[in-house]
């Protein structure tokens, strides 16, 4: 009789087909649950955009919709089929998950386009900026949209195939993918080539591949970027033939405000009077003025060169030199002071400081300062003030959502005003009454400013200019905050206030007639117009200068007008 072996350490191993995993969820599988739960749950706004105006009993809307729905989950598995392998698979889903739950979040509740300017927008963010938009409202979609897949990649097991097998089967799962996103993409193709030409932006509401494509480009402009020196521009600058006639001091400030929107604004005739303090002071308002971008990443660099928005080139932009360095070059002392999120590069290489530095335990509170910071020692500044100066004060202002943390309690006069970070726990008029609120801090901070340069004008030719960088959307079509792409953004995140106040002394060694000023100030005007603005009140000459997007031109006579430098040749950069 033959013995059989028992069962134990001498059994012969098992087949490899066995030993790698006919047990556990395929990997594939998997990808397509995942595609499926970001495709129904993460793009709710899309869906709805996309659906807008049709018949919830049409039933080639339900067609439409639903064509729209295996288009994305056939992408999306084909961006994790590409982007993962069989062991890096967890983690790329991990990693997506949780950054869809954000995203999804964000463009649900605030309405933003995660466009390359906003996610970079996003990136810049400081700590304290990130903490505002972390509200308690937040948790809950991140446990379902986050918790829950990362749940189930914890839980299941996934198979183990070798590795030619393995990619026989991932490439069959993808060819399939494509097949089906196209036939159901032709199912549908007018009307949705018609929606995408009409409505390009949409593309951005898209999670999470607005996020990959968006962070990719970003990653891709800074690589350029990084490649060489910024570019010099305005070589020639020189200063003009006041300077040597000069007598006293010159103080220009500049503060350039942070979310304030004209339809909000005192002076523009808005309901409510916010700015009542500027209204007893002698300054020139402009009574439409248009944004360069809508976010503060894109705004402030554009404000800041020759041709800003009108032939906008975000690559140009930021890989040359701002307003800031042309006038340092011409002999002008510049000094950027900051209470929000940096310069954004316009001031890189020169005089700068910010009020959180400044120590003023008063204002401080560890967290975010507020802005009369931005005035310490500007009364020691006037007093010592040698030549031509300019002063930038960059504000934190109206920055959201977290409106009621951007004044101190003597200014909380519109009640009741949001105290919350999550603008969904307040009713519009709440949110309103605290962005106001807001506004009259601001009208208080520009009015103490203008206060302090009239107390010094006996010994100091001063004048301010005060613009936002871009409006803010309170609840209008139900949009919140800013940053919707400049093509469709309403126009109460493209309108901002702007003003100037200009002393006696300064308006008479310029020979600038306010009265006609204040005539131009009725018409349109715009972020380009600052950069050839500044050249005429610093009294600086270059070739870059171009008159028609002067706001003073035809207020000076022409032997004090702006004339572009000759004396040089033109340089390479200028």
């Amino acid at each position: 009789m033959k013995l059989r072996p028992s069962p134990g350490r001498h059994d012969h191993p098992p087949p490899l087909h066995a030993a790698v995993g006919e047990t556990g969820l395929a990997p594939e599988t998997l990808l397509l649950c995942v595609s499926l739960f970001w495709a129904v749950l993460s793009n709710r706004t899309f869906f709805g955009q996309a659906l807008a105006g049709r018949s919830i009993g049409d039933p080639s809307a339900w067609g439409f919709g639903l064509a729209l729905g295996i288009v994305l989950v056939a992408l999306n598995f084909l961006m994790l089929a590409l982007l993962s392998s069989r062991h890096t698979l967890k983690p790329v889903v991990a990693l997506l998950a949780v950054l869809t739950a954000f995203s999804s979040h964000f463009i649900q509740q605030y309405g933003v386009y995660l466009d390359p300017s906003m996610l970079r927008n996003a990136l810049r963010t400081d700590v304290k900026e990130a903490q505002e938009l972390f509200a308690w409202g937040l948790i809950p979609h991140l446990l379902l949209h986050a918790g829950l897949p990362l749940l189930l990649l914890w839980k299941v097991p996934l198979q183990q195939r070798p590795f030619w097998r393995a990619l026989r089967v991932r490439l069959a799962w993808m060819v399939a993918a494509l097949l089906v996103a196209v036939g159901a993409l032709l199912a549908i193709f007018q009307p949705f080539s018609s929606l995408m030409r009409n409505h390009k932006e949409m593309r951005y509401l898209i999670t999470p591949s607005n996020v990959l494509w968006s962070l990719g480009a970003v990653v891709a402009q800074d690589t350029r970027g990084a490649v060489g020196p910024r570019q010099a521009i305005g070589l020639d600058a020189q200063p003009g033939p006041g300077w040597a006639i000069q007598t006293r001091p010159k103080v220009l400030i500049l503060v350039v405000g942070e979310t304030a929107r004209a339809a909000n604004w005192g002076l523009n005739g808005y309901s409510r009077q916010t700015t009542p303090e500027l209204a007893q002071l002698p300054v020139i308002r402009f009574a439409e003025t248009i944004s360069c971008g809508t976010n503060t990443e894109v705004s402030l660099p554009c404000m800041f060169a020759p041709v800003g928005r009108r032939d906008y080139n975000e690559e140009r932009i930021r890989r040359s030199d701002s307003l800031l360095h042309v006038l340092a070059r011409a002999g002008v002392a510049v000094h950027w002071r900051d209470n929000q999120s940096g310069c954004k590069g316009v001031c890189d290489g020169l005089p700068n400081d910010s009020v959180e530095s400044l120590k003023l335990p008063q204002l401080c509170d560890g967290g975010r300062c507020l802005d009369e910071g931005l005035l310490h020692g500007l009364e020691e500044r006037l007093l010592q003030a040698r030549g031509t100066q300019l002063l930038v004060l960059h504000q934190l202002g109206n920055h959201g959502p977290s409106y009621f943390r951007r004044y101190p309690e003597a200014f909380r006069k519109f009640l009741p005003a949001c105290e919350q970070d999550d603008l969904r726990q307040c009713s519009r008029e709440e949110i309103v009454n605290a962005y106001d609120n807001a506004l009259l801090y601001t009208d208080h901070v520009l009015a103490r400013a203008i206060r302090t340069l009239q107390a010094h004008a006996a010994e100091v030719d001063s004048a301010l200019l005060y613009v936002s960088d871009h409006g803010e959307s309170l609840g209008e079509g139900n949009l919140f905050l800013h940053g919707i792409p400049y093509a469709i953004a309403p126009d109460v995140q493209t309108r901002v206030p702007m003003l100037m106040w200009i002393s006696e002394g300064f308006a008479r060694t310029r020979s600038l007639d306010t009265a006609c000023l204040k005539r131009r100030a009725e018409q349109p005007a715009r972020h380009d117009h600052l950069f050839h603005t500044l050249l005429t009140l610093t009294d600086v000459m270059t070739r870059l200068y171009e008159p028609d997007w002067d706001l003073t031109r035809g207020c000076l006579p022409a032997a004090a007008a702006l004339r572009p430098a000759v004396s040089a040749p033109p340089s390479p950069g200028s």
